[in-house]
Order: structure tokens, then C-alpha cells, then sequence
């Protein structure tokens, strides 16, 4: 069996243009593919979040799903928070310590309601 190379995490919307602003412009993913309908964003080595416009059975579905994207140490956490605050992205709260996980992290919606924490571990 060869060795798995990479990840791509996919959603799906109804109209990709807010989803790119969010993805690229507020988050500052870099664009890894362009497929016109769907656009990949590089999160690290290897790792992807993939947004599509739906199609055949594909359907807008956040519920009980997150991305994690984990940086590293709190500063970071907190650089964040202020990026996107400042890029007009409302966070469900600040940053906070979840004692129970070993984990600092605050958490947004994209413009479908998936839900995304920026997260590092304690």
C-alpha cells in the first residue's frame, strides 16, 4: 500500500465567491486549485480545505462538523483572532483555555455555517 500524501477536508456552498473571500481573503489560504465551481486552500504540508458548489448529491451540511486549523502557541492563536476580527469575521467568543482538552482556541463560521477553530494545543 503506498503511503497516503496529503488531505483535502471538503464543503460545499451554493455560491463560491463568499467562500473564496473568506477562505483566501480573511483566512489568507493561498489558492492550491482553481477548478472554476471548486477551489482548494493549502492549510500546511499536505493538508487542504476544498469548497465546491454543490452538485448531484452534494449538499450544504454543517452540522456537527469543524476544521481545526492548529497553529503554534497562544500569541498565534491570539494573532488570529485579531486578523479576522479586523477582516470583519465575527467569532462566536475570544480566545479561551479548554482545560479538558489541553487547548487554547476560538471558533468562526464560513459564510455556509461550517464552523472553524484556530486552535493550539497547551
Amino acid at each position: 500500500m503506498s503511503a497516503v500524501t496529503g488531505q483535502i477536508s471538503w464543503v460545499y456552498t451554493k455560491k463560491l465567491a463568499p467562500c473564496v473571500s473568506f477562505y483566501r481573503d480573511a483566512l489568507g489560504l493561498d489558492v492550491v486549485r482553481d477548478a472554476g465551481t471548486a477551489m482548494i486552500f493549502a492549510t500546511g504540508d499536505g493538508a487542504r480545505i476544498g469548497v465546491c458548489e454543490v452538485f448531484a448529491d452534494r449538499v450544504v451540511e454543517p452540522k456537527g462538523g469543524m476544521i481545526t486549523l492548529l497553529v503554534d502557541g497562544e500569541a498565534s492563536v491570539d494573532t488570529w483572532f485579531a486578523r479576522l476580527e479586523a477582516a470583519g469575521v465575527v467569532a462566536q467568543g475570544p480566545p479561551e483555555k479548554m482545560e479538558r482538552f489541553g487547548i487554547y482556541s476560538f471558533f468562526v463560521q464560513d459564510p455556509n455555517g461550517y464552523l472553524i477553530e484556530v486552535q493550539c494545543f497547551l
